[in-house]
């Protein structure tokens, strides 16, 4: 025999045998025992199937064409439940067939969550794949809610030193959970109608998830993706169209959500479309968002948020974590209340009760560019810290932004409240004093090459800025109005203002009050009346210009 057909022989031989040892542990639910039919209760045997799968030291779990009703199923390391073409996994609607878990990783999430249909802890090596649907038949779990004397007894065996479950949630399963996993793969699949949120993972690490199809309409909480303090995280080419949050990133515990890559998907969403908090108790490192589309849902009826979403992007810390290192760029956003919303809060919740709250976190190190927006409501963009921790270093660049306008009152000088601890929402604050960007409480803003135009007359100014250092605003555009100056500034030290071409407006700045250290130069004010308005003259300091103020 030459060596060249001995090569080629033990080649095949090699493949033959690795073919066998993937094929020896791959099982059919079909051949298991499960009928298919959509009616018969099948959770033992497709349980059987994964535990069988398993033993085999891993493999696919494949469920041929069909319906197959379940109950609570559990993964197994190295098993991978695979739906072909024409088959679905229904959820039973009996939540009997759910049994509570309380998970071994503690975290706020306690409070929402014990139950699943597809459950797994401490794994590795899972996934889901294929050209099949998971339908946790969400609808029929509308409106369930335990009597108080019920949900006690439900939650009489949980660990008391813990959150456990609330009323409200505890009958709603999760269609996916899984928790302190490894290499996680959920590719291809269409994931509909969850009776909570769609899919969870907390304190996972490498987690992948493609291509897949979520329509997450008919229960409250119906988020789209929820990751949840995990490592190591790309989400690519996704569908989703849901009720409550599209792509989520949270933090319910202490461990921050980080190194995370979204791109190329699109959203829609009656909440926020791509969204960091609100839980942030860890906060977010090293994000990465990219090449995505937000347009309206196509679900004509919401149970929450608003029909045009709230925010596009909202970027939220709120519970004491650190955001720092957060990269948005080439997102095209359709209808959105808000395209986009940033806030660094003071909620402080915990991971577990009877722990001290929080001080506040810090949210710093963000860029956002290549924004375009359109139909946005009429409420405006914040960035907003609180009073004694501002947001820091937050830059946006090449930004078009189309808002609905129509605000006939001269709001900038209304105060707008600090709400500290509430709950962070694009609508927290009510219309805002600017109909493109209010951004108070922050230390070192960029706005580049900001385009800011409305469909209706507006008499806001395009940017209020209020409490803001190290400032830096170039080539900024916005339509004209008589009723208020283009950039409004008080309480702003630092700030640089060059390479602007204001149009049909009576003046392009305010400063109103308490402005230091403020440099206007290579502007191009030939269409303004005036170029600077001063206010307050007697609060106003190193104003440095290349033409003259007027002051009133």
């Amino acid at each position: 025999m030459t060596g060249g057909l001995k090569i080629v022989l033990n080649s095949l031989i090699l493949q033959f045998i690795m073919t066998a040892s993937i094929l020896a542990g791959d099982v059919t639910v079909r051949k298991a025992g499960v009928p298919g039919d959509g009616k018969t209760l099948c959770t033992q045997a497709i349980q059987s199937a994964i535990d069988s799968c398993a033993e085999s030291g891993g493999g696919n779990v494949i469920f041929p064409a069909g319906l197959y009703l379940s109950g609570t199923l559990y993964l197994k390391d190295h098993v991978h439940l695979h739906l072909c073409a024409g088959a679905t996994l229904l959820g039973s609607t009996d939540i009997r067939d759910y049994p509570l878990n309380q998970c071994a990783f503690v975290s706020y999430s306690d409070k929402y969550v014990a139950r699943a249909l597809i459950w797994g802890e401490g794994l590795a090596d899972i996934g889901i794949s294929g050209d099949g649907v998971i339908d946790g038949q969400g609808k029929k779990f509308l409106g369930l809610e335990p009597e108080p004397a019920a949900w006690q007894r439900q939650i009489a065996g949980l660990d008391s030193t813990r959150y456990r479950p609330q009323p409200r949630y505890i009958d709603r399963p999760y269609l996916i959970r899984f928790i302190s996993c490894t290499n996680v793969k959920i590719r291809d699949v269409t994931l509909r109608s969850s009776p909570m949120w769609m899919q969870h993972y907390l304190n996972c690490d490498l987690v992948t998830i493609e291509n897949i199809t979520v329509y997450n309409h008919g229960n409250k909480n119906n988020d789209m993706i929820d990751i949840d303090g995990c490592r190591n995280v790309v989400i690519h080419g996704c569908v989703g169209d849901s009720d409550d949050d599209g792509i989520t990133l949270k933090s319910t515990a202490l461990a921050p959500t980080e190194n995370v890559v979204i791109s190329d998907c699109i959203v829609s969403s009656f909440c926020n479309a791509i969204k960091m908090g609100t839980e942030s108790l860890g906060g977010f490192k090293n994000i990465a968002v990219s090449n995505c589309l937000i347009r309206p849902s196509s679900e004509p009826e919401q149970i929450y948020g608003r029909r045009e979403g709230l925010a596009g992007i909202a970027l939220e810390i709120v519970d004491g974590g650190v955001m720092d290192g957060v990269a948005i760029s080439n997102v095209s956003i359709h209808g959105s209340t808000a395209p986009i919303f940033i806030r660094l809060g003071d909620r402080g919740r915990t991971p577990r009760p009877g722990l001290a709250k929080s001080p506040v976190g810090e949210l710093k190190n963000v860029s956002i560019s290549n924004i375009v927006a359109r139909q946005a409501g009429a409420v405006g963009c914040a960035i907003s810290g609180v009073p004694g921790s501002r947001i820091e270093n937050v830059t946006m660049s090449n930004i078009q932004l189309q808002f609905v306008g129509g605000v006939d009152s001269t709001l900038f000088t209304a105060d707008v409240p600090e709400h500290e601890a509430k709950y962070p929402e694009c609508t927290m604050f009510g219309v805002l004093p600017a109909f493109g960007f209010y951004a108070r409480h922050v230390k070192g803003l960029t706005l580049r090459d900001i385009n800011l135009f409305y469909e209706n007359d507006d008499h806001r100014p395009a940017l209020m800025l209020d409490d803001v250092t190290d400032l830096h605003i170039d080539h900024l555009k916005a339509p004209g109005d008589l009723a208020a100056a283009t950039i409004v500034l008080q309480n702003v030290c630092d700030a640089m203002i060059s390479g602007c071409r204001p149009t049909a407006r009576e003046a392009f700045i305010n400063l109103k009050k308490n402005c230091r250290g403020v440099s206007i130069f290579a502007n191009d004010f030939n269409r303004v009346s005036h170029a600077v308005l001063v206010s307050d003259s007697s609060s106003v300091e190193n104003i440095v210009t290349d033409f003259r103020s007027d002051t009133r």
